[in-house]
C-alpha cells in the first residue's frame, strides 16, 4: 500500500521536479538546500490530500516558495559568519540561462526575502500577481510593491549586453588559455580597464579574500597565477555556461575543481567569477 501511494505522488511530482528545482535554487543560490527543499516539498506532497489539490504545480511551487523563505532565514545567519567573498553554486549549462544570470543573483542577496520571492515568482517565472500572493501570503498590492522594490534594486545587474553564444565560450575558452600559459598580451586585449575578479575559497581552499578591482591589480594577479599554472597545470574539463555566463570548469592541480565564469560587456570581460570553495562543487563531480 505504501508503494503505491509513494508511486501516485511520485508520478504526478517527479515531471515537476526541473521547475521546483529552478525555483528553490534560485531563491537560495544553494545546489544542496535546493535538493533539500524539493525533497520535503516531495514528502509534504505524499503527505497531503492530493484528490482535493487541484493544481498540484501551483500547490508544490507554493510549497518550495515558503520552505525556501524559512531557510533563507538560517542561510543569511551562514553568510555573515562567510569566509571572504559569497559566490552561488555555479550551475554549468551547455546553453546560457537567459532570466537569472550570476550578477543578478548576487543582486538578488540584497534584497529581503519577500522582495526576491516576489520578484522571482512575477517577473523571472511570470505569475500573476494574485498567485505570488497566495504564495508568499501578502495580498497582491503588497506583493506588486515588493517587485517593484526589487526591480529597482537588481535593475543594473540584468542583461543589458546580449552575447553571442559561440562567441562567449569562444571567448571563455581563450581566456582559458591565455590565463594558464601566461600569455598576458592577449589576456589583456580581453579584460575592460575596470575588470574585477571575485574568487570564492569559502576558507576551504585559497582565494582572494576581497574582490579585485582594476586592469592593472587583475593582471598582476594573473601573471601569478600564470607562474603557478606552468608549475602545477590546470586542466580544462569542460566549457559552457555558468549560471548563465560564458565559463568554463578545470581540474587543478589539487585534484579539485573549480569553475569560471565571464561577464562579458562591450566584446571584453567586466568581472570573472572564480568558485573553489569545495562545498559549492561536490554537484559537479
Amino acid at each position: 500500500m505504501a508503494g503505491a501511494i509513494h508511486e501516485d505522488a511520485a508520478a504526478t511530482f517527479d515531471p515537476l521536479r526541473p521547475k521546483l528545482m529552478r525555483v528553490a535554487y534560485r531563491m537560495l543560490g544553494s545546489v544542496a538546500d535546493a535538493e533539500d527543499m524539493v525533497q520535503e516539498a516531495f514528502i509534504r506532497w505524499m503527505k497531503a490530500d492530493r484528490d482535493q489539490v487541484r493544481e498540484p504545480e501551483a500547490f508544490l511551487r507554493r510549497t518550495v516558495t515558503r520552505l525556501c523563505l524559512d531557510q533563507m532565514k538560517s542561510a543569511r545567519r551562514q553568510r555573515e559568519t562567510y569566509v571572504g567573498p559569497w559566490l552561488p553554486d555555479p550551475v554549468v549549462e551547455e546553453e546560457e540561462e537567459e532570466d537569472v544570470t550570476l550578477p543578478l543573483m548576487l543582486a538578488l542577496e540584497r534584497l529581503s526575502p519577500l522582495e526576491r520571492a516576489a520578484f522571482l515568482l512575477h517577473d523571472v517565472f511570470g505569475l500573476g500577481f494574485e498567485e505570488v500572493a497566495s504564495t508568499i501570503e501578502r495580498d497582491p498590492a503588497a506583493c506588486r510593491q515588493l517587485a517593484a522594490r526589487a526591480r529597482t534594486h537588481v535593475r543594473e545587474a540584468r542583461a543589458r549586453f546580449q552575447v553571442d553564444r559561440q562567441r562567449g565560450v569562444e571567448l571563455a575558452e581563450a581566456f582559458f588559455a591565455a590565463s594558464r600559459s601566461g600569455d598576458m598580451k592577449a589576456l589583456g586585449s580581453m579584460l575592460a580597464a575596470d575588470v574585477s575578479v571575485h574568487a570564492d575559497g569559502g576558507g576551504k581552499r585559497s582565494a582572494a579574500m576581497e574582490p579585485i578591482f582594476g586592469f592593472d591589480a587583475v593582471m598582476k594577479v594573473h601573471e601569478n597565477l600564470a607562474a603557478l599554472f606552468r608549475k602545477h597545470g590546470s586542466k580544462l574539463v569542460r566549457a559552457g555556461f555558468v549560471n548563465g555566463l560564458p565559463g568554463f570548469i578545470t581540474l587543478e592541480a589539487d585534484g579539485e575543481l573549480q569553475t569560471t565564469a565571464l561577464d562579458i560587456e562591450d566584446g571584453k570581460i567586466a568581472a570573472i567569477y572564480v568558485v573553489r570553495n569545495p562545498d559549492k562543487l561536490r554537484h559537479l563531480h
